[in-house]
């Protein structure tokens, strides 16, 4: 039987089991090209889904023989395919980058660990985008979860052992959350199947149960995602994790967790239900305005560059939910290209600072005083990177920011517009702090560094290149941010 039937699955099986044969094999090098490996193999698979979803329509994979919503489905559309593709072509973007890095920041008798632990985290993630199931949703949120705190607190900073553990249990309320909404919604529909669901809940939006599991799941989803102010999480995650994690989790994480997000509230509920009748999107609106505004502020005033960073994030996670608030197709097609694009700038900065610690030995900004003259292609990274994230014409961050621009001026909601300029402008700020050290000042004359090794370098490149590229020609991008937008409001890509 052709292997490309099983795609959906080995998409996952393949860092699953990838996982514990770098246990068995022990040893740090090999367990790193098993790693790399395993994810490679599994971007490609997910090149050939989205190549067969844009041919042939949505992909149902039934497992073990029974047909959904009996069965377990393994459901790939548009969407799915188009976060299958982010999230595994940056997690072997930073797999490249990972040996030395990890060989630095990890201890010798953890790094066997850390990888097999990663593999976990990167087939959790995937398996969130492929499940037509809302229980294996919770599932495979759990595994990323957990290997993500586990991930964290390998940091060579004692206090990742702090940030962990806030992170452990903030996720473990936020886990049961959505556990809790997702068994109220079983009890008056009898199916866990998200088609099914679909089918069925809206006969039920009036039941007050339904409406309760409603708020569950989105407030479970909104403390995984970070949405404002269930944020608190993020910044010492992102700040003491390993490097190769920060940047990990930065461009996929919780990319995958706002794709839970729409899930639930374009698919299994609808669009009219969800962004009006409870009201969600004035919600949305408010506190993605309140983070633009708020964690941007508080960017500017640090000090570590990967605690800046980490703010940038909340902020940017906000212009997110301001987006699928607007409750428009503009709206959700500059949703999910923002969160394309800031995958790419923040994978970008955080693996350009990831090189910087290894050279370094940290990412404080008295540190970044003269990067360019010793580490010019990770100083010329950090600034496509930084450009994008203000939104600079040319670069990706652009094409989302105008997207949601135009959406709010549809709306005749001109003050969001100048609230995203406002963050534009407050991004103008902390960016430039970072250029003005790097490229303005003088070096400290017991510096004597020079550029990271070839591994590190080319992920890093490829990710300010793609900044650049996606930029300029955004027909791939914007074609299937709209595309999917279409099918998650006509019924989740049936």
């Amino acid at each position: 039987m052709s292997l490309s039937l099983h795609l959906p699955v080995l998409v996952i099986l393949l860092p699953l089991m990838a996982s514990p044969l770098c246990i068995l094999i022990d040893r740090a090098r090999a367990s790193w090209l098993i790693t790399l490996i395993a994810s490679l193999l599994s971007f490609y698979c997910s090149v050939l889904l989205l190549q067969q979803v844009q041919i042939t329509g949505t992909i149902s994979y039934e497992l073990g023989g029974w047909q959904p919503p009996w069965g377990i489905e393994y459901r790939i559309d548009l969407l799915s395919a188009f976060m299958l593709i982010l999230v595994t072509g940056l997690a072997t973007l930073v797999l490249l980058f990972a040996r030395y890095s990890v060989e630095q920041e990890i201890s010798k008798l953890r790094i066997v660990p850390f990888y097999a632990t990663l593999l976990l985290a990167i087939a959790g993630l995937t398996g969130i985008c492929v499940s037509g199931d809302v229980f294996n949703v919770f599932v495979f949120l759990e595994i990323s979860s957990i290997a993500s705190y586990t991930l964290i607190s390998m940091g060579r900073d004692r206090r990742a052992l702090n940030a962990a553990f806030k992170y452990l249990v903030m996720g473990t309320i936020g886990a049961t959350f959505i556990l809790i909404g997702i068994g109220f919604l079983y009890m008056h529909t009898g199916t866990l199947n998200m088609q099914d669901l679909a089918g069925r809940l809206p006969a039920l939006y009036d039941n007050r149960t339904i409406r309760a599991g409603f708020a569950f799941i989105t407030v479970g989803i909104g403390l995984k995602l970070a949405l404002f102010p269930l944020h608190l999480w993020l910044p010492n995650a992102y700040t003491y994790a390993p490097s190769v994690v920060s940047a990990l989790l930065a461009a996929t994480a919780t990319k995958v967790a706002v794709y839970m997000l729409l899930r639930f509230l374009l698919n299994i509920f609808s669009l009219d239900f969800s962004l009006d009748a409870m009201p969600l999107d004035l919600i949305l609106i408010a506190l993605g305005s309140t983070a633009i505004i708020s964690a941007s502020l508080v960017a500017i005033f640090q000090v570590n560059l990967k605690r800046l960073l980490a703010y940038s994030s909340v902020a940017q996670l906000g212009y997110i939910a301001l987006a699928i608030g607007l409750a428009n197709h503009s709206g959700l097609t500059a949703a999910m290209l923002h969160i394309f694009n800031h995958a790419l700038m923040k994978g970008a900065l955080f693996l350009s600072l990831g090189a910087m610690v290894y050279k370094l030995g940290d990412a404080e900004l008295h540190s970044s005083q003269g990067l360019i003259r010793h580490m010019p292609l990770t100083s010329v990274s950090i600034l496509v990177g930084g450009l994008s994230l203000i939104g600079i014409p040319g670069t990706a961050g652009f094409i989302s920011k105008w997207y949601m621009i135009q959406a709010t001026l549809e709306l005749g909601l001109w003050p969001l517009a100048l609230i995203i300029l406002a963050g534009s402008v407050l991004a103008v700020i902390y960016i430039w702090k970072i250029v003005e050290s790097i490229f303005f000042q003088s070096p400290p004359s017991t510096v004597a560094v020079h550029e990271a090794p070839v591994s590190m370098i080319v992920p890093m490149a490829i990710l300010a290149a793609a900044n650049i590229y996606f930029g300029l020609n955004t027909h791939l991008t914007v074609d299937l941010a709209d595309s999917a937008s279409t099918l998650l409001v006509m019924g989740g890509g049936q």
